[in-house]
């Protein structure tokens, strides 16, 4: 276990996700959005690739993106070196981000958060200009009350802006998590938005 600000921390963290099962906040978006049947899915923030592999799975073509160096390494172990068959990883911090491809489902888990205040609204609408027609979107985003907030250079949201967020696209799913609980790092307390929703078709 390493401590949240250390610079090894997303190595670390990344290099524990292999063989656990995926969020179910991704099962239950690729349920709702049926087989990916070649559709393009974007993960954003991917990781070691545990989400990444489930969509894969579920038939959908995936480009997966994350900031650490490390994941492109991760993501080809885990998904069985899928790179060319349906897959493709780049590595880009969010500081940098400024375009995604366009997507029929965009899924980004526990991984916006960690956007900086001045980049996340840069961020935001390259989500939002991703997503195409009747696109499926499922994300985790960190409420005020969260224990991280303060402690590191994230984006911490009130209810209320995580529904303007969402302005414009049809809302399935909308759950508030607000509670102790573990953490990579240690105990913590979560407040946590978990969001699916679709584009407008």
């Amino acid at each position: 276990m390493t401590a949240l600000h250390s610079p090894d921390h997303w190595a670390v963290y990344n290099a524990a996700q292999p063989g656990r099962a995926a969020r179910e906040l991704c099962q239950e978006v690729v349920s709702l959005a049926g087989p990916g049947a070649g559709r393009q899915a974007v993960d954003l923030g991917c990781g070691a690739g545990v989400e990444t592999a489930a969509l894969l799975g579920a038939g959908w073509r995936v480009h997966a993106l994350d900031g650490e160096p490390t994941a492109p390494h991760l993501v080809r172990t885990t998904t069985g070196g899928a790179e060319g068959a349906g897959l493709s990883v780049a590595v880009v911090p969010f500081a940098e981000l400024t375009e995604l491809p366009p997507a029929d489902l965009l899924y980004s888990g526990y991984a916006l958060p960690y956007a900086a205040p001045d980049d996340f609204p840069r961020v935001w609408a390259a989500v939002r200009r991703s997503l195409r027609p009747g696109a499926w979107l499922a994300v985790n985003l960190f409420g005020v009350n969260d224990s991280f907030a303060g402690t590191i250079d994230g984006t911490f949201l009130t209810r209320e802006e995580v529904e303007r967020l969402l302005d414009g696209l049809d809302v399935l799913a909308f759950r508030e998590e607000d509670e102790d609980g573990p953490s990579f790092s240690g105990p913590k307390h979560w407040h946590v938005f978990d969001v699916i929703a679709r584009a407008p078709r």
